[in-house]
């Protein structure tokens, strides 16, 4: 059975040999999951659009240089993402970047499932208050710790995918997505009533 990544590699190998027909389909599928990533970094609807527009532009500019090496959605969404960073900065909106925390720290998080718990709350209300604490709180992120715990939670990728998204390596990306949803359930602490601390003491 051919993998998605195989289906992929193969319209790549099109588009290379001048099958431009083979870019609107890779265009057709990738375009909406972009334009999710892309709308939580950069606010404005339209923007968002010009940015993912962009992304593809520049995208099927270098393809001719794609070998393979990593998932082509892998490498769409790192140039979709530095795309989007890029904006940021040229408008003068720079996200602030975080200290890292410890790597084994994020190891023993426990607060993520209680994330995960999200969608069975008593009531709608209760249900529509925490789903806008979580999407305020993700919003309030630096633009790093956003962009890992969307790849994460949102998009669904692996710790080795998101490393290779957002190219740093795996302990970053852990420590990044542990602070994320440290923040998260700290907002998240007075609607669930969490205990102040469930994590492992060391």
């Amino acid at each position: 059975m051919t993998t998605e990544r195989e289906c992929d590699q193969l319209l790549v190998e099109r588009v290379q040999a001048g099958d431009r027909q083979a870019f609107n389909l890779l265009v057709s599928k990738y375009q909406r999951r972009l334009m999710r990533l892309v709308a939580r970094l950069v606010h404005d609807p339209a923007e968002a659009e010009d940015v993912v527009q962009e992304t593809f532009i520049k995208a099927y500019r270098a393809l001719r240089h794609f070998r393979g090496d990593s998932a082509f959605y892998t490498w769409l969404y790192r140039i979709g993402i530095n795309t989007a960073k890029n904006f940021l900065v040229t408008q003068g909106r720079r996200a602030p970047t975080s200290t890292e925390a410890d790597a084994e720290r994020a190891e023993a998080f426990d607060d993520a499932d209680s994330l995960r718990d999200i969608n069975t709350p008593e009531s709608v209300l209760a249900s529509k208050q925490i789903a806008y604490t979580v999407n305020a709180a993700m919003e309030a992120l630096p633009l790093e710790l956003r962009t890992a715990i969307v790849l994460r939670e949102i998009e669904g990728l692996s710790y080795e995918e998101i490393s290779e998204v957002m190219a740093c390596p795996i302990g970053t990306v852990r420590s990044r997505i542990f602070r994320a949803r440290e923040v998260i359930a700290e907002k998240l602490r007075p609607l669930l009533d969490f205990p102040v601390d469930k994590r492992r003491q060391p």
